[in-house]
């Protein structure tokens, strides 16, 4: 938490309790959940936070760096603290989010394919993310069960 805390003043952003449970929500959980997910976690222990307050410091722990915002396609965004290139499944059925790690993004963005695309289409990549779209093992499970 300290490190959280050095980078939010670093930056000349105030730490406040509240930014730090939303980053804590993120830090302790691998589901990268939705804005609505980590307010409904927040509620309890912190009964006066709004979810503007939520939204708010997830755009700020974005801009710093602290997480990433994944737009998986579902209508909404998820966030997740694992800021390491890594990649992501999704479940088309249940809306669950993994990460795979596995996948060396690192060898996409070292092999040129940053300087294909900009020799393409004009276009400078700052980042890149990929997602694997699919069904996880319970909702396949479900789908057997089905047919």
């Amino acid at each position: 938490m300290q490190n959280t805390e050095e980078v939010l003043r670093t930056k000349k952003i105030k730490v406040t309790p509240q930014r730090m449970a939303v980053y804590s929500v993120l830090r302790d959980t691998r589901s990268h959940p939705n804005v609505e997910m980590i307010y409904k976690k927040l509620k309890p222990n912190y009964p006066a936070m709004s979810l503007a307050t939520v939204y708010k410091t997830v755009d700020v722990l974005k801009k710093v760096g602290l997480i990433q915002e994944l737009n998986v396609g579902e209508g909404g965004l998820r966030y997740d603290a694992f800021v390491e290139p890594h990649s992501h499944a999704y479940c088309e059925s249940c809306s669950r989010v993994d990460d795979v790690e596995s996948i060396p993004i690192e060898k996409i963005q070292d092999n040129n394919l940053f300087k294909k695309v900009r020799e393409e289409t004009g276009f400078t990549v700052n980042a890149t993310q990929i997602f694997f779209y699919g069904f996880c093992p319970e909702c396949q499970e479900k789908i057997e069960e089905n047919v």
